[in-house]
């Protein structure tokens, strides 16, 4: 390699720790981009033959955004990428990875990620996408903590975006009346240690394969919905107490629960089993339906457009999805060290 080069090369690449000192990764900034277009229960309703108050009742759900078929996922990923630098003032030649989480990217190859990092001009960026359907976000997040722990990574976009309508029976009414599109995402950024993250706990059990699945031929999210349902509510109370004992902490101690946006009567559940005061769990079900990847930094952006999330707020994020996988962590809100 020529010197031109090396010395080119060097003068690119970012200083990040060495890898032997501590770390800790931190987030504050959440953004989330959405269609324009809302399509309300009356609409689906009225084609299954069922109320608006029969869909809610099973559901939760009261109206979502469904893309238009012009728009695309990479765009609508890029636009909630955007709005979250602009929130944290970082320049997206700043970055040194870019993560979507997706389940329903526009092309076989390429990936989203790669897509939105150009479309931002991150284009010192690493870009990849993470697939575990409705975990794919906690994952994501699981990813972007560890490298900027790990040293290699300073500033880490995460983003979590799904079109999901785009794969479903509307003639179903087990999944006709559930999903919704949209895109979310926060920025993370190394802090002084310890760090904002509890350990990340994550789980599958791919023996439950048939519960939830699209065959690539056909392209159709198939559900069974009740088995679905039961597994979900275990499986979220389980990894609950996990990430809480991971983290040394109670259930006392934990400002907000925030959950996958599958179902109202998930969240209920889950929150009855563990006795968690129903003010403490976000459900923003209603207005957006089930995003699958998305439905966690839309559920912390609707926090924090309350005014529910400041500095220090102690948030329990998890999540449940096909495959099936699941996860939970403990996270403090900010990024101060």
């Amino acid at each position: 390699m020529s010197e031109a080069l090396v010395a080119a090369a060097a003068k690119a690449a970012r200083p990040l720790s060495n890898g032997r000192s501590p770390r800790g990764a931190g987030i504050g900034h959440v953004a989330t981009a959405l269609p324009p277009t809302i399509v309300p229960n009356a609409v689906i309703g009225a084609r299954l033959g069922v109320s608006d108050d029969w869909i809610v009742a099973r559901t939760g759900v009261r109206e979502r955004r469904i893309a238009a078929p012009e728009e695309t996922l990479a765009a609508l990923a890029t636009d909630a990428g955007r709005s979250t630098l602009e929130s944290a003032g970082l320049d997206p030649a700043e970055l040194d990875l870019v993560l979507v989480a997706t389940t329903t990217q526009d092309h076989l190859t390429p990936n989203t990620a790669p897509l939105v990092a150009a479309a931002l001009g991150a284009s010192g960026a690493g870009a990849l996408d993470v697939g575990a359907a409705c975990t794919a976000f906690l994952g994501a997040l699981a990813l972007g903590a560890a490298q900027i722990e790990a040293g290699r990574a300073g500033n880490v976009l995460v983003i979590g975006a799904d079109f999901l309508t785009r794969f479903v029976d509307h003639d179903d009414r087990r999944t006709a009346a559930l999903f919704g599109d949209g895109a979310g995402a926060i920025l993370m950024t190394a802090t002084e240690p310890p760090g904002h993250f509890g350990p990340f706990i994550m789980r599958s059990d791919g023996a439950q394969v048939d519960l939830i699945y699209a065959e690539r031929g056909d392209a159709v999210i198939r559900m069974r919905g009740s088995d679905t349902f039961k597994h979900a509510v275990n499986r979220l109370a389980e990894v609950t107490v996990e990430a809480l004992a991971a983290a040394e902490l109670a259930i006392d101690d934990i400002d907000l629960f925030v959950y996958h946006q599958a179902n109202s009567r998930i969240l209920l559940a889950v929150g009855e089993r563990l006795g968690l005061p129903p003010e403490r769990v976000v459900d923003c079900v209603a207005k957006y339906g089930n995003t699958s990847a998305a439905s966690l930094p839309l559920a912390l952006a609707s926090a924090d457009a309350e005014g529910r999330l400041t500095d220090g707020t102690r948030v329990l994020l998890s999540a449940f999805g096909a495959g099936f996988t699941w996860g939970g962590v403990v996270l403090e809100w900010g990024t101060g060290g």
